[in-house]
């Protein structure tokens, strides 16, 4: 997946995440994120994270007091990937020697995570892992539904859209009465979301009722802007009989046959389209649409509040691509494809410092590295994604002061 002009090679990983962690991964702003201001206090230090090593070791259960304590391990332990999981009772690096039965998740985001793979019986262009230009349009469509969802139908404002690195998308909700909601709450949420249902058995697995829901008619507008030309033109859903076959299995028996004949006598898919358009009624057309654009989450990401999942700005082992956050104002010039590598980064920065080092005399001692760690991303391609990561969190802290000074005006504590 890497671009021919930021190749990759995975074997060079062990020497470039040392780099990496130490010079380009924005501590300050991460920590920022996960400390909610401070409120309440022990919500940092009772935050779980999990770091894969080298050779697939897997640590769960991690904890850290402040943002130094998260940066030395980071940078001596070196992780291949990083999750994030809930906020416990109590640090999850103590859950062993705590009373049998009060260590339990209290608190975490309301997550989604839509990784293409799921997208595989309905996109001509590639399957498993791979994913094109053209297959990704699925989820453009899957965020601008989901967020609109989110936003608008739940109220939740704080929502942190991610590049996984590789196939997908996750994201992070980061309203307070999303971190508190509880299993059932977060069940309901994805339920409520979920139309695509049925799982891998099924064939069809769209079944609409009239009148459609408010929100499947919004969701079934932004997929309307992008049908014809992502699944007709692009995907050519019609264009075999083999590819029109999994289309005709969604519509009514009646219907079939008579679909069948008109398609092998029309010459392309644009006619096949416009000949389903005449014999299907609006709600059968709807469901097809659904059916292959409607955003397919994982439901049991979602559902549990112990769950983890990938952090924003891990690297992914096998792509090189940093887990970069997607400026959702801007999705439709988002490429995953031009996502940076961590060894694009560590060019850019390796090419950076050589040019200053020619330019101006280098400082001795610790105050230079204290400098380098603060700047160093800003050298690179990963300033405009860290810049669409501070720009959520201010965003974040301005309502927490809202919210705390309506709390404290209630209160008359002036």
């Amino acid at each position: 997946m890497a671009s021919s002009d930021n190749p990759y090679d995975a074997a060079e990983l062990p020497d470039l995440l040392p780099i990496y962690y130490r010079r380009l991964f924005p501590y300050s702003q991460y920590y920022r994120w996960l400390n909610y201001g401070g409120v309440p206090e022990k919500y940092f230090q009772n935050r779980e994270f999990s770091f894969t090593l080298k050779d697939d070791i897997y640590v769960r259960y991690l904890s850290f007091n402040n943002q130094n304590e998260l940066e030395k391990e980071m940078q001596k332990v070196v992780p291949y990937k990083i999750d994030i999981g809930a906020v416990y009772s109590n640090k999850p690096s103590q859950h062993n020697s705590v009373k049998s039965g009060s260590f339990h998740a209290e608190s975490k985001e309301l997550v989604f995570d839509i990784d293409m793979t799921d997208y595989d019986d309905v996109r001509t262009c590639c399957s498993s892992a791979d994913i094109c230009c053209k297959c990704w349009t699925l989820m453009t469509i899957a965020i601008k539904i989901l967020d609109r969802a989110l936003g608008e139908d739940f109220g939740f404002r704080h929502r942190l859209w991610v590049y996984s690195g590789r196939r997908g998308v996750h994201c992070w909700v980061c309203d307070k009465n999303a971190r508190n909601l509880s299993q059932a709450a977060r069940s309901a949420v994805a339920e409520y979301l979920s139309v695509v249902k049925g799982g891998t058995d099924a064939i069809k697995k769209v079944h609409l009722t009239n009148p459609i829901h408010p929100s499947i008619r919004q969701a079934i507008t932004v997929i309307d802007s992008y049908f014809e030309d992502y699944a007709v033109n692009e995907q050519d859903i019609f264009e075999s009989k083999e590819t029109w076959q999994k289309v005709l299995a969604l519509v009514p028996d009646e219907f079939r046959e008579g679909l069948q004949t008109d398609f092998v006598k029309v010459r392309n898919s644009a006619e096949r389209w416009k000949s389903l358009q005449c014999t299907l009624n609006t709600i059968h057309l709807e469901e097809i649409k659904l059916q292959y654009c409607y955003p397919r989450l994982d439901v049991n990401v979602s559902k549990g509040i112990n769950h983890l999942l990938k952090s924003p700005f891990s690297v992914h082992p096998k792509t090189g691509r940093i887990s970069v956050p997607i400026d959702v104002k801007n999705l439709e010039t988002f490429d995953p494809f031009s996502v940076p590598t961590i060894s694009s980064l560590c060019r850019e920065l390796d090419r950076k410092t050589k040019e200053e080092q020619e330019n101006t005399h280098t400082e001795n001692g610790e105050g230079l590295e204290v400098k380098r760690r603060i700047r160093d991303y800003k050298k690179t391609s990963l300033l405009g994604p860290v810049k669409i990561f501070e720009q959520f969190i201010e965003k974040m802290e301005q309502s927490q002061k809202g919210q705390l000074l309506e709390q404290s005006d209630r209160g008359g504590d002036f």
